[in-house]
C-alpha cells in the first residue's frame, strides 16, 4: 500500500554519527519524505575516518597509514544521498570538525579531537544553530544504547537529545536564532519479536549465519515490540536504498553475508524501518502502530 502523507512544507532532521548510517538505519524513510516534498535534513557527525576499509585498493587511506579515508566517505555520502532524493545535508561544526572515535574500548577513543570527547556542551550548541535554522517538527535520532553501542552513536543520542531541549529555551544562544520546540522525537528501533521470528525462520530454512548465530534474544540493539510506535513501510523506495547503500563501497559489502541474509527475510523487515517515540511519550499499544512520523501535527 502506498502511504499518503499531507504536504505542509514540514520538515524532518535526521542525526548520525558516521556516513552510511543513515542509509542503513533511515533510507526507505529519508525516500519516502523527500519524494513527497517534505523538507528532509540529515546531520552527520563525524567524517568516518577510523572504519574500515572494504575496497583493497584503497587500504592505504586507513587511519593507521595515510588516515584519508574521511575524505572518501564524504563523497560515498554525497553520492547516496543523491540516490535518495533532495536532502539537505549538514556536517556538525562543519566537515572534519569531529573525528570518528572508533570502536568502543579502541585507543583511538581517546584522541582529544574525537566525537567521543568532544565537550557535550559545545557540540550541542552546533546542533541547535542547526535546529533553529531548519525548525525540524520532528526529529530522528538513536537510542541512549546508539543502536549497538558505538561511543559516536552514544554521543549523537546524547547531543541529539540535549540540543531539542535546549533549542526551545529563550535567552539561549540567542546568536543561533530565534528558540525552536521540535514536535516529537523518535529513535531508531529494531523490534524484538520481529528479530527473533526471522532467526527462526532462516533456521528452518536450514540458513546459516553468523551474524545472527551470534544474535542473544536480549541483544540491547533491539526493542521491545510494546515500544515501538511506528512503522514506515516503503517497498517502493527498497531499490533506490539499496543503490545508496551501494554507494558506500569502502564500508558495505551488498553480496556480502550480512545484505544477503537480510534479503532473504523479506519485506517486513527489508521494506519497512520501525521507530519508537519518546517524546512525547507515546500511550499507543503496538497495534496501533503509527505509518507517519508526523501523524498528529
Amino acid at each position: 500500500m502506498r502511504i499518503t502523507l499531507r504536504h505542509m512544507a514540514k520538515s524532518i532532521l535526521f542525526t548520525h554519527a558516521h556516513p552510511d548510517d543513515e542509509t542503513i538505519n533511515n533510507g526507505l524513510t529519508m525516500a519516502l519524505y523527500a519524494d513527497r516534498g517534505f523538507d528532509v535534513h540529515l546531520v552527520t557527525c563525524t567524517a568516518g575516518e577510523e572504519g574500515e576499509i572494504l575496497v583493497p585498493e584503497l587500504g592505504h587511506l586507513s587511519a593507521n597509514n595515510e588516515d584519508g579515508l574521511g575524505e572518501v566517505r564524504k563523497v560515498e555520502l554525497a553520492n547516496a544521498l543523491q540516490e535518495l532524493g533532495k536532502i539537505t545535508h549538514h556536517y556538525l561544526g562543519g566537515f572534519g570538525k569531529y573525528r570518528d572515535s572508533g570502536m568502543m574500548g579502541m585507543p583511538s577513543n581517546q584522541n582529544s579531537n574525537t566525537f567521543w570527547q568532544a565537550d557535550l556542551l559545545d557540540a550541542t550548541r552546533e546542533l541547535v544553530a542547526i535546529i533553529r535554522s531548519v525548525r525540524p517538527e520532528v526529529l530522528v535520532t538513536y537510542d541512549e544504547f546508539g543502536g549497538y553501542g558505538h561511543p559516536d552513536h552514544i554521543q549523537t543520542h546524547r547531543v541529539s537529545m540535549y540540543a531539542a531541549q535546549l533549542a526551545s529555551v529563550e535567552g539561549f544562544l540567542p546568536a543561533a536564532g530565534e528558540p525552536w520546540s521540535i514536535k516529537k522525537i523518535y529513535w531508531n528501533a529494531i523490534p524484538r519479536n520481529l528479530m527473533l521470528e526471522a532467526m527462526t525462520t532462516l533456521a528452518e530454512r536450514g540458513i546459516k549465519s553468523s551474524f545472527l548465530d551470534d544474535m542473544p534474544g536480549d541483544a540491547p540493539f533491539l526493542t521491545d515490540d510494546s515500544l515501538i510506535s511506528a512503522r514506515i513501510f516503503a517497498p517502493e523506495f527498497n531499490d533506490r536504498k539499496l543503490r545508496a547503500l551501494a554507494h558506500h563501497k569502502t564500508q558495505i559489502d551488498l553480496q556480502g553475508e550480512f545484505f544477503t541474509t537480510m534479503q532473504m527475510l523479506g519485506e517486513e523487515l527489508n521494506a519497512s524501518e520501525y521507530y519508537r517515540l519518546v517524546f512525547p511519550i507515546s500511550t499507543k499499544s503496538q497495534t496501533d502502530l503509527e505509518s507517519d512520523l508526523f501523524a498528529g501535527l
